[in-house]
């Protein structure tokens, strides 16, 4: 099988989305839409991708370098859209024109296609689908002996007759061509219809007229070809995508205890038995490895967690979670924030840009900020490391086996020897040496008859 060319049309301004964003950078399980074409493109074995943008060249900086970004200068419909990257395919090479806007199509089926082009000598091959309701859909116009004909769009009254609207069958917008044939067939293609617009799709019929060959491949699941318009064809697509990607992750060994209830983008990867609980989001980059458990209602973003490591009802953003780790319930780990083997982060802790060692353990309702913790350490309930000072940011040093206690208050920058302690309710502004105590808050004196001594004013009155 050849590798294809991938052209990728993606000039439209999409205005149907009511959006200063243009429509194909919206989002989509944690890609821009137009990222889902690229990936499907890379997958399918593409020589290479085109990627045809509008004169703005909104999407031109969120592609990568290896794709090659053509400029339509005026929205003249599709085959105007084709010709602007006509430079980058040489004659001898299938083409695979796919729509940036449709996101769900599989680099199976891109790869089917092409095979069905390769096998049948065809100069085109139309991607296609049975639909029980066809809308504005273009119709696949077979003749008497079943062959492919042409394409009649049906987005404006007067593109097709009224027999033509009643055909089911298709076109998903996406075809193979041969080059050479491409290119000869789209300089004669008119601009004679109800949208006074360029279609890609008559092409079709110029080829037929020439004595070639126009194939068809049927998509096994229509809801490949489902295209994006508008806010709500957006989410029902990114329903689907959603559940595919869950779906994947089950076949290869995740748990998810409630797949609809479960939020995870195309990125994330997931190792064996790991099991996610329901309400869960896990965004952007994020890796969790085997036998972790994350959730109920944890939140994940670019995090990276390590066998065995539990997160509970905590959000994690831009943190490293290594084996064995404790998190939450109500943990919110920020970025730099790294708990390492065996460490722990309890109920209601905050922890940014610091190192927990091996078996430390920050168990409750603590702030920890710019800090480095040491192996085995135990940091009591209410510590606070204030490492801010109004201007500048201070790091605190804590080193192994130290037990702070309760309510003290670490005012950087300051260090904690190996083996120290420090008494609870100190704010500590000296460094404390190792296996020392440290002390430091005022001594206890009790006023005898106190409360007596408050009363009295009052029945004087």
């Amino acid at each position: 099988m050849s590798a294809p060319v991938v052209v990728i049309l993606a000039a439209g301004k999409g205005t149907r989305m009511r959006s200063s964003v243009p429509k194909l950078l919206h989002p989509i399980c944690g890609r821009p839409m137009i990222g889902w074409p690229v990936a499907v493109a890379r997958a399918s074995g593409a020589a290479k991708i085109v990627v045809v943008d509008a004169p703005e060249r909104p999407l031109k900086q969120h592609l990568d370098d290896d794709i090659v970004s053509v400029v339509q200068a005026q929205p003249l419909g599709t085959g105007d859209a084709v010709k602007a990257a006509l430079n980058e395919i040489q004659p001898e090479q299938t083409v695979v024109v796919l729509t940036g806007d449709t996101p769900l199509i599989r680099a199976e089926s891109i790869a089917e296609l092409v095979k069905t082009h390769d096998e049948s000598g065809a100069a085109a091959t139309i991607l296609t689908a049975i639909l029980d309701e066809p809308g504005a859909y273009g119709r696949v116009v077979r003749d008497q002996s079943g062959h492919v004909t042409k394409v009649v769009e049906a987005k404006a009254a007067g593109d097709a007759t009224p027999e033509e609207l009643r055909i089911q069958e298709v076109n998903s917008g996406i075809f193979a061509f041969s080059g050479a044939r491409l290119k000869d067939a789209l300089a004669r293609v008119q601009n004679d219809n109800a949208q006074g617009e360029y279609y890609l799709p008559d092409v079709l019929p110029i080829l037929k007229s020439d004595g070639h060959k126009v194939a068809a491949h049927a998509l096994q699941d229509p809801v490949e070809m489902a295209g994006i318009n508008h806010r709500v064809q957006l989410a029902e697509v990114t329903r689907h995508a959603q559940q595919r990607i869950n779906h994947q992750h089950m076949l290869n060994g995740v748990t998810l205890i409630n797949p609809d209830a479960t939020v995870i983008d195309a990125d994330v990867e997931l190792g064996h038995d790991v099991t996610i609980e329901q309400g869960c989001t896990l965004r952007g980059a994020t890796t969790v490895a085997a036998g972790a458990s994350i959730g109920p209602h944890a939140t994940l973003i670019d995090a990276e967690v390590g066998e065995g490591s539990t997160v509970i009802h905590s959000y994690v953003n831009l943190a490293v979670i290594d084996k064995n780790v404790s998190v939450g319930p109500f943990v919110y780990l920020r970025p730099k924030a790294h708990l390492h083997d065996g460490s722990k982060a309890g109920t209601f802790v905050e922890i940014k840009n610091s190192e927990v060692g091996p078996g430390a353990k920050v168990p409750h309702l603590s702030y920890i900020g710019d800090t480095d913790i040491g192996a085995r350490t135990n940091i009591g309930a209410g510590t606070i490391t204030a490492n801010y000072d109004g201007v500048n940011k201070h790091r605190t040093t804590i080193g192994a086996d130290v037990k702070s206690s309760v309510h003290v208050s670490f005012v950087a920058p300051v260090s904690v020897g190996d083996n120290g302690w420090t008494a609870a309710g100190s704010v500590i502004t000296d460094d404390v040496p190792a296996g020392a105590l440290g002390v430091a808050r005022a001594r206890q004196s009790n006023i005898e008859g106190y409360a007596e001594r408050r009363k009295a004013p009052k029945e004087q009155a």
